[in-house]
């Protein structure tokens, strides 16, 4: 069976933040591209953090509960954050997904942040990689 890695089906094309992104500009920009959360990277592209639509739904109670500021996505991005290699194997790492429940992973290489990969993209990657039934 063909070794299939996180890299040969991973999303490369991702949307990111930085920790000094205005949280309404991210929380525009997640429902813009109906995504539920990104990565958050410094000047390097080394990931640093992820902010969700759970994060971001502290910034609607602390604009109208406590008519404070809004801020930036540093004071409310997750810091410790699962990632995998792009090197991972895919069978591995749906092994992975069943054990700890997750929707997806930041793929980081040298802590670079070089893509994400999802349960769909597993699925996705398993469906092609079957052999297909003769009609």
């Amino acid at each position: 069976m063909k070794s299939l890695k996180v890299k040969d089906c991973m999303a490369a094309d991702l949307v990111t933040f930085t920790l000094t992104t205005n949280v309404v500009d991210a929380m525009d920009l997640l429902l813009k591209h109906g995504i539920s959360g990104a990565p958050v990277v410094d000047e390097e592209g080394t990931l640093v953090g992820i902010v969700s639509e759970v994060d971001l739904i502290q910034v609607v109670v602390q604009d109208s509960y406590y008519n404070e500021p809004v801020g930036i996505v540093a004071d409310f991005m997750r810091s410790n954050v699962e990632t995998v290699t792009s090197d991972t194997d895919i069978f591995t790492l749906a092994e992975k997904f069943i054990r700890e429940h997750r929707r997806r992973y930041p793929v980081v290489d040298g802590g670079v942040l070089v893509g994400q990969i999802s349960r769909r993209d597993v699925l996705r990657a398993a469906s092609d990689f079957r052999p297909k039934a003769a009609i």
